[in-house]
């Protein structure tokens, strides 16, 4: 079982930067895929980025590469998310997830463990 909890979200003008963090709870924390997904106002769930259980191995949606950046340090049970130049079509509720395989890129239906949500507001 992995319970997971995110923070960082807030309002933030466009251009500037946020960190999500993800903490887990769980034993085998460094054995799990974890991903973040988005979800905008009256869109569905989507993918955002991916790391692998090492945090070797990272993924990207085209719309945030160059511009978000995703860590993890086992160490700590945390996961991170460092946004840039962020945009208004940015805003909605950041989820992170996990599991312990996964399709690439991650598919939200694919992923065991959900956090409850942040939400950033990027106003223009």
């Amino acid at each position: 079982q992995v319970q997971l909890v995110e923070s960082g979200g807030g309002l933030v003008q466009a251009g500037g930067p946020l960190r999500l963090s993800c903490a887990a709870s769980a034993r085998s924390f460094s054995t799990y895929f974890l991903g973040w997904f988005r979800e905008a106002p009256g869109k569905e769930r989507e993918f955002v980025a991916a790391i692998d259980s090492s945090g070797g191995s990272t993924h990207y949606a085209d719309s945030v590469k160059g511009r978000f950046t995703i860590s993890r340090d086992n160490a700590v049970n945390t996961m991170y998310l460092q946004m840039n130049s962020l945009k208004p079509e940015d805003t909605g509720v950041f989820y992170c997830a996990a599991a312990l395989t996964t399709t690439l890129p991650p598919n939200p239906n694919g992923m065991d463990y959900w956090g409850e949500g942040t939400l950033v507001t990027v106003s223009s």
